[in-house]
């Protein structure tokens, strides 16, 4: 039998042809429209910062970037969906911190941070602690009395199990010894309609869905959960100034896709995201959100990533909390 390549200057051009048809595949990325899947409910603050990103990722792509709420079991289902995908670039996961964290806070998370391949880890915001204004809670010292009254004192809403809000009001009882009644919602927005109306009594939910009803007076600032004061609020002191010392714990953005995807197209979708995150408009939009743009790299995704895991795993097990 002939062999493939009988003459080495063939060989040669084959693999050189090779190695160029890559590049230029991952140059003409995305030749067809992008599932951008997005763990929480259409109006939250993960969605609307996700359709800011793939709008402007749009735009300038000329490709189609279309975002699908996929919900349900803290982010579980969306997560488990990306990893199954196939990994080729046209379904890539837009993140929030509950993808470090269930596989330890879930007795079962149908996933494992090696189904991932992180691209860019996008920005940070801050979560604010609130609560019905008919309430003689004014304060974190207040809620923290509260809540050391007996287990039900509070009843506290989150967007779901294992969601940045429901972590972050654990820290704040793990580090203060406070105690609530967790009750999960399928996303902030419902959660903090009920606590207007008074069916439940507090929330902690992303600072850009928090200030509309702090700045009218339906509900009541407690704090906001950052090292230090987000710009779009910087009247607002935060949990740490109200007492709590060493408090922070924020929500982030990342887009990920599944594991094992071309190493040229990660690096074209990295090369897009950075072009834009770096564009005016689109920053000025993240900042009315309350994000703070990281833009970190695939490797500084990954990095970042396994880091948060890590801290939220030795919290959780810190804790004692565990989701069946």
């Amino acid at each position: 039998m002939q062999p493939l390549f009988s003459k080495p200057w063939l060989a040669a051009a084959a693999l050189g042809a090779a190695a160029l048809a890559a590049p230029v595949a991952a140059q003409d990325y995305p030749t067809r429209p992008v599932q951008v899947i997005v763990a929480f409910p259409a109006g939250g603050s993960a969605d609307i910062v996700g359709r800011h990103v793939m709008q402007k990722l749009s735009e300038t792509t000329g490709g189609s970037f279309v975002v699908e709420n996929r919900t349900g079991a803290g982010g579980n289902i969306a997560f488990a969906a990306t990893a199954a995908a196939k990994p080729d670039g046209y379904t890539i996961l837009f993140s929030t911190p509950g993808i470090a964290i269930n596989p330890s806070l879930y007795k079962k998370a149908n996933y494992k941070l090696e189904d991932f391949t992180p691209i860019a880890l996008i920005g940070e915001a801050p979560l604010v602690l609130l609560a019905n204004p008919k309430l003689p809670i004014k304060s974190v010292r207040d809620l923290v009395e509260a809540g050391k009254g007996k287990p039900d004192a509070v009843r506290f809403a989150s967007s779901g199990n294992g969601s940045s809000s429901h972590l972050a009001m654990d820290v704040l009882r793990s580090m203060t010894g406070m105690q609530y009644l967790h009750i999960p919602y399928r996303g902030g927005g419902p959660a903090m309609l009920d606590v207007i109306a008074g069916q439940v009594d507090v929330t902690m939910l992303p600072i850009s869905e928090s200030m509309p009803y702090v700045r009218d007076g339906r509900l009541v600032s407690l704090g906001q959960t950052g090292a230090k004061r987000s710009p779009i609020a910087p009247d607002m002191p935060t949990i740490e100034e109200g007492g709590v010392k060493g408090y922070s714990s924020t929500t982030w953005y990342m887009v990920l896709g599944p594991a094992g995807m071309p190493k040229n197209v990660v690096a074209t979708l990295q090369t897009q995201l950075d072009r834009v995150l770096k564009m005016p408009d689109l920053q000025e939009k993240l900042k009315g959100a309350g994000v703070s743009v990281i833009n970190g790299n695939s490797e500084e995704a990954n990095a970042f990533l396994h880091s948060e895991y890590k801290k939220w795993a030795a919290l959780i097990k810190a804790s004692g909390t565990v989701i069946e």
